[in-house]
């Protein structure tokens, strides 16, 4: 896709979703689902991919912020998502899942596997802290191993990929998982 107006601060989460987007439109898929959406920065990208995006968000702000980007924007949390089974082609959530425990994340990926067609991707992206920091926050040290096992029940994971953040602020983990 290449979107150059588009950009995270981190340029490797912005080739990994503008490689996820051209993933999706080779295999013709129409319809996705930002969970975390913000005010809407990566749906802009989606869009303009000419995919029919939906965001999510717990902050009615944010989703004020992404309607007047003229996206579609919806306030709800991944626990309890706001659509039928089956809805969607695919699923974005870019540190959308960094506050679920490790005991609740069966649960919210039960949840978030209901709303997905057969086949679909699902790109997730988690910032972590350092294996042995305790931030005293929800980024928690999880290792790679811990994060892949959390996920595994849910789906093939088709890729995974972890680099370390700037300033030793911790890991981030980028998977796409495949639901059955």
């Amino acid at each position: 896709m290449g979107n150059q107006e588009l950009h995270h601060p981190d340029p490797r989460l912005t080739a990994e979703r503008d490689s996820f987007i051209d993933a999706l439109v080779a295999a013709h898929r129409h319809q996705v689902l930002e969970i975390g959406c913000g005010t809407g920065e990566d749906g802009l990208a989606f869009v303009a991919a000419g995919i029919n995006y939906v965001g999510l968000d717990p902050s009615e702000e944010n989703i004020h912020l992404a309607r007047a980007r003229h996206l579609e924007a919806v306030v709800g949390t991944p626990a309890e998502l706001p659509f039928a089974g089956g809805t969607f082609d695919a699923a974005w959530a870019m540190d959308a899942l960094v506050e679920v425990s490790n005991t609740d994340m069966y649960g919210v990926m039960t949840e978030i596997m209901r709303v997905l067609r057969p086949g679909a991707p699902l790109a997730i992206g988690l910032r972590t802290g350092l294996q042995g920091q305790d931030t005293g926050g929800f980024d928690s040290p999880r290792s790679d191993e811990m994060v892949k096992s959390l996920f595994e029940p849910h789906g093939d994971i088709r890729s995974f990929t972890a680099w370390d953040l700037a300033d030793g602020a911790g890991r981030y983990r980028f998977l796409v998982l495949a639901k059955p």
